[in-house]
């Protein structure tokens, strides 16, 4: 997965919104009282949505590769410090390994340091542009370790075993929560199911009795107000499930697009 920066996502975050005003727009000057009005404007929030939503995802899986490299990069480091290397040079040897993600951030930073600048400002950096959680925790730690001399390895150790603790507790609590990110599926469908079943079984049928049906909707005004009220279901149930799953809102977006798209197509083939 590629790295996606704070200015790509920004730059997402306008396009879209744009394009989607520009539906939006097109659609209250052609489309006011036609029944595609509706249409569009789900059109639009999914254009809105579905870049930043493709954006973060990768974003995420980029970061949780980084993290997951990590155990392995201390290990080689205190392996190659233990045959004798310098800090840098472990760390020159260790760029030359696949670490995924971490492999090009690893020769960026040796690059620099090739450059004239100092370990601790090319280790500073490489936090500063990796910017995982646990890269901010673990390298203040390292540049301390490097200024007090010593045995650096023996610094190496307990922070491999910290961030593999760690990735094991994310990885126990993401296994936890999935079951709840379940049930928000399936609280939508049968949301779904529900109105599905009320639509044909009571305003179809009762539209049809001329002794109430001026006091009922029409099926017209009920497939509309379904329409909405699952598309405000299928945008918010997603940002719980983001929540709930991994911990941020906008992580949520993705689910949101997949429920949108999969209540659009129930109501639109079965209503």
């Amino acid at each position: 997965m590629p790295r996606v920066e704070k200015r790509e996502k920004k730059t997402a975050w306008v396009v879209s919104v744009v394009l989607s005003i520009i539906v939006v727009a097109t659609a209250f000057l052609t489309l006011f009282d036609s029944p595609l009005f509706d249409e569009y404007l789900l059109l639009a929030l999914v254009i809105a949505v579905f870049p930043s939503a493709v954006l973060d995802y990768v974003d995420y899986r980029w970061r949780r590769s980084v993290d997951e490299h990590l155990p392995d990069l201390f290990r080689s480091i205190v392996q190659a410090q233990e045959a004798g290397m310098t800090l840098p040079q472990a760390l020159e040897e260790a760029s030359q390994r696949r670490y995924g993600p971490l492999s090009a951030e690893l020769k960026k930073m040796v690059a620099k340091m090739s450059w004239g600048e100092s370990f601790e400002e090319a280790l500073q950096s490489f936090g500063e542009r990796v910017g995982t959680s646990l890269t901010r925790q673990t390298v203040p730690l390292v540049i301390e370790a490097s200024r007090s001399g010593g045995h650096v390895e023996k610094v190496f150790e307990p922070l491999g075993r910290f961030v593999q603790s760690t990735l094991t507790a994310e990885r126990e609590r993401s296994a936890q929560t999935r079951p709840y990110v379940a049930i928000v599926y399936v609280a939508f469908f049968v949301f779904l199911f529900t109105i599905i079943m009320l639509f044909k079984t009571f305003f179809v049928q009762m539209s049809g009795l001329s002794v109430i049906r001026f006091a009922l909707l029409t099926p017209d005004e009920a497939r509309r107000i379904f329409f909405h009220m699952s598309t405000v279901q299928a945008l918010f149930s997603g940002l719980v499930a983001g929540k709930m799953g991994e911990g941020t809102v906008s992580a949520g977006l993705k689910h949101s697009v997949v429920l949108l798209v999969a209540g659009y197509l129930a109501l639109k083939f079965l209503v």
